[in-house]
């Protein structure tokens, strides 16, 4: 595309517009330009509220991939990148899910996390070879993550993934972009102009990172990662994970400290082990099986009344 083109197509994302109430910002002392973020912040949740059935129907089509063994993936180039490949790299250990079962893809590679590949943006071909190279199934969910909808990298890559079969999810912050043209499910929050224009790592990135907290919370809790509000999968790697792995066993069951961390001992730092053990008083792997036979729901596998 041209610099004129392109010229002409910025000017027709909201995402670039210049935000009237922030037009003095240079001039403002530290407190008021903060508070200016401030203010422009407040909008987004009430932005993302509007879109939250959007969200649902995407988090049905990751459920159900997951229960097939599939993969959500994610893609997208710079600040939109990165946040997806953040909201992956979070899953294993938060619901103790392998590496493969959420896949975060950043045009440029692995480097372009920590460094500016702004051109690797600019060719599809590139999301097409991304979702080629990890062998993209139709049974897979691929959201494309773009504030403009318009990222070369991401069309490519949706649109090999419709070729492919696989469900698509467009998450931009412009009303009809390219990408929700593209995709079967568009998620849109519109948050407007940014405090400085087109730096969008600011409102609609915040947007986005809450957006992408949804799909995999909401997928998570949907598969039977959590007991109550309490992430019983987590993998205790570390002294406050395993910390937090006692105290959920504590808070769940009513025992004490050093019951819990005998329960945990017993059943190799499983956690939902750990607490259906306590309440059951099953041995180990009578409660696996149990747990097996509840599809890893532990209010099931208790006995507990379910929706």
């Amino acid at each position: 595309m041209s610099e004129q083109g392109l010229m002409s197509e910025l000017e027709r994302l909201v995402s670039e517009d210049r935000n009237p109430k922030t037009m003095d910002i240079d001039l403002l002392p530290t407190i008021d330009i903060l508070r200016k973020i401030n203010d422009e912040d407040r909008g987004v949740p009430a932005a993302i509220e509007k879109v939250i059935p959007e969200i649902a129907a995407a988090v049905d089509r990751i459920v159900g991939a997951f229960q097939k063994g599939a993969r959500l993936v994610y893609m997208g180039a710079g600040t939109s990148g990165r946040l997806g490949v953040l909201d992956a790299s979070e899953c294993p250990p938060t619901f103790g899910v392998p590496e493969t079962m959420v896949v975060g893809l950043i045009a440029g590679g692995p480097d372009a996390l920590v460094r500016s590949a702004e051109g690797a943006e600019d060719d599809p071909k590139q999301g097409m070879k991304a979702l080629q190279e990890i062998n993209l199934t139709a049974d897979d969910v691929v959201v494309g993550i773009a504030v403009s909808g318009r990222t070369p990298y991401v069309i490519g890559g949706l649109t090999y993934a419709k070729q492919v079969g696989a469900t698509t999810v467009a998450l931009s912050c412009n009303p009809r972009s390219i990408i929700a043209g593209i995709a079967d499910i568009a998620i849109s929050p519109l948050v407007g102009p940014e405090v400085l224009t087109g730096s969008t790592r600011l409102k609609s990135g915040t947007a986005q990172k809450l957006v992408l907290n949804m799909l995999t919370t909401a997928s998570m809790i949907r598969i039977g990662k959590s007991y109550q509000n309490l992430m019983v999968d987590l993998n205790p790697s570390n002294k406050k994970l395993v910390a937090r792995a006692v105290r959920m066993v504590m808070q769940t069951t009513g025992c004490a400290a050093q019951q819990a961390r005998q329960a945990l001992d017993q059943t190799g730092n499983d956690v939902k082990l750990a607490i259906l053990v306590t309440i059951t008083g099953m041995g180990v792997e009578e409660a696996r099986k149990a747990l097996g036979n509840a599809g890893g729901f532990l209010r099931k596998a208790i006995g507990e009344k379910t929706v």
